[in-house]
C-alpha cells in the first residue's frame, strides 16, 4: 500500500477510525491541512472542526473536538477529545446543545448571569460542526 496512509482517530473512550486512506484533511489550529502518503513528519494542534478522509470506495466526514495530530511514516494519528463519524451524530442532541449555547451567549450579552463565555462559545462551535457533518447545517 505504497500510496496509502494509515489514518487512526482515537478519543479517550475509543478507536473511531483505523483505515488505509488516500487523503485526509484536519482542522489545524492554524488552518485546515491535507495529508497524503509520503507526507513529511508533522505534529499539529487541532481545533474543533470537520475532518474528511477518502479511500478508493468512499469519502467520510467527521466532527472532531480539539486534540493533536502526528504524521510520520505513512501514518496519521489523531488524538481528539471527541470525534464522531457523520452517521453517528445525534442530530437532536446537537440541536439542543446549539440552542443551549446560543441562549447562554445571549444571556451573557444581556449580563443576566455570570457566564463563562469561552465555554459557551466552545459548546456552540462543537454543536455547529456536528450538525454540519451530519448534513443539517
Amino acid at each position: 500500500m505504497a500510496n496509502k496512509l494509515l489514518l487512526e482517530i482515537v478519543t479517550p473512550t475509543r478507536l473511531v477510525v483505523s483505515e488505509q486512506v488516500d487523503l485526509a484533511t484536519a482542522p489545524g489550529a492554524d488552518g485546515v491541512f491535507g495529508v497524503m502518503a509520503n507526507h513529511s513528519p508533522l505534529l499539529a494542534t487541532l481545533k474543533t472542526g470537520e475532518m474528511h478522509y477518502t479511500t478508493d470506495a468512499k469519502s467520510e466526514r467527521l466532527a472532531v473536538s480539539g486534540g493533536f495530530c502526528e504524521i510520520s511514516n505513512n501514518r496519521m494519528t489523531v488524538l481528539a477529545e471527541a470525534a464522531e463519524i457523520s452517521a453517528e451524530v445525534d442530530v437532536d442532541r446537537a440541536l439542543r446543545a446549539k440552542e443551549r449555547a446560543e441562549r447562554r451567549l445571549q444571556e451573557a450579552q444581556q449580563q443576566k448571569e455570570k457566564i463563562d463565555v469561552a465555554r459557551a462559545q466552545a459548546a456552540l462551535a462543537r454543536s455547529l460542526v456536528r450538525l454540519k457533518v451530519a448534513g443539517r447545517q
